[in-house]
C-alpha cells in the first residue's frame, strides 16, 4: 500500500474555541496561524499512519487586543514558554456514516493529555485546479485547567468570569500532496 501525504489547506481552514465570559454569552478566539500533515494508506484515513496539527499561541486572535495579550500571558497559555499547542492524532475509527472519532493526546502548556474529538468526514473531491482535498469537521471539548490553564476570577455578585470548559471547532480542507 502505498503512503499519501495531506497538508491543510490555511486558506479553507479556521481552528476555533469557544468559552463562556460571565457564564452569559460565548467568546469565540481562532489561531490564525497552524498546520497539519497527515499520512494515510492510499486515501483511506482509519488507516492514517499520522496525524500531526500545532497552532502557534501567538496567532491568537478574539477580536480584542487586550484580552489576547492576556491568553498570550502565563495566566493562561504562556506564549513565551509554551509556543505551540500539539495535537497527535492515534486512531481514528469509524463511528457510523460520515462521523468518526479521532483519539490522539493534546499538549497545551508542556501538559498532555488524551482528548477524543468527534469528525464528520466531508469527503473526497478534486477542486477546479485538480488538487485532491479531503474536507473534516471537527468538534470537542477540554477543561481548560487540565492543562494549567487556571487563571480565574469573580465578579463581586459571585460570577465566574471564564469558565473551565472550553469548546473546540474546527473546519479542516487537507491537500493530497504529490
Amino acid at each position: 500500500m502505498a503512503t499519501t501525504k495531506w497538508s491543510i489547506d490555511p486558506a479553507h481552514s479556521e481552528i476555533q474555541f469557544k468559552v463562556k465570559h460571565l457564564m452569559i454569552t460565548t467568546v469565540t478566539g481562532y489561531f490564525q496561524k497552524f498546520n497539519l500533515e497527515v499520512e494515510t494508506e492510499e486515501e483511506d484515513f482509519t488507516k492514517a499512519s499520522s496525524i500531526v496539527f500545532t497552532a502557534d499561541v501567538d496567532s491568537i486572535n478574539t477580536n480584542n487586543e487586550q484580552r489576547d495579550t492576556h491568553l498570550k500571558s502565563a495566566d493562561f497559555f504562556d506564549a513565551e514558554n509554551h509556543g505551540q499547542v500539539k495535537f497527535v492524532g492515534k486512531d481514528f475509527e469509524q463511528s457510523s456514516g460520515d462521523e468518526y472519532k479521532l483519539n490522539g493526546e493534546l499538549t497545551i502548556r508542556g501538559t498532555t493529555k488524551p482528548l477524543t474529538v468527534n469528525v464528520e468526514f466531508g469527503g473526497i473531491v478534486v477542486d477546479p485546479y485538480g488538487q485532491t482535498k479531503a474536507g473534516f469537521t471537527v468538534d470537542g471539548k477540554i477543561n481548560r485547567k487540565d492543562f494549567g490553564l487556571t487563571w480565574s476570577a469573580v465578579t463581586e455578585a459571585g460570577s465566574v468570569v471564564v469558565s473551565d470548559e472550553i469548546k473546540l471547532h474546527a473546519e479542516i480542507q487537507l491537500v493530497k500532496q504529490g
